[in-house]
């Protein structure tokens, strides 16, 4: 099961549903800072190692998949945690 957020808004009497990218982190962003964020992924997920993390480079499926294995679940439960993760991420996460 997946569950996302979805906001409408109402402009000039039409509603119009944002880009789900408005309301997740941005994996762009993580990935050019990959290597500066991760400690916090560390903390997160203290199973992945330096390898894992090369492979990973930042991007959103692979993360996934390391995760799923490292942990042993499946997609979903992979998913649903670092959909939670990219919850509490903010501006101070990345370099200015």
């Amino acid at each position: 099961m997946s569950c996302e957020v979805v906001i409408f808004c109402r402009r000039e009497d039409e509603f119009y549903e944002p880009k789900q990218e408005m309301l997740m982190i941005n994996w762009d962003q993580i990935e050019g800072n990959w290597k500066q964020l991760k400690g916090r992924v560390q903390v997160q997920w203290g199973k992945l190692t330096d390898d894992d993390f090369d492979v990973v480079a930042g991007k959103r499926e692979q993360f996934l998949g390391k995760i799923q294995e490292r942990y042993g679940i499946a997609k979903e439960d992979a998913e649903k945690m670092v959909d939670k993760w990219e919850k509490t991420a903010d501006d101070s996460w990345f370099s200015k």
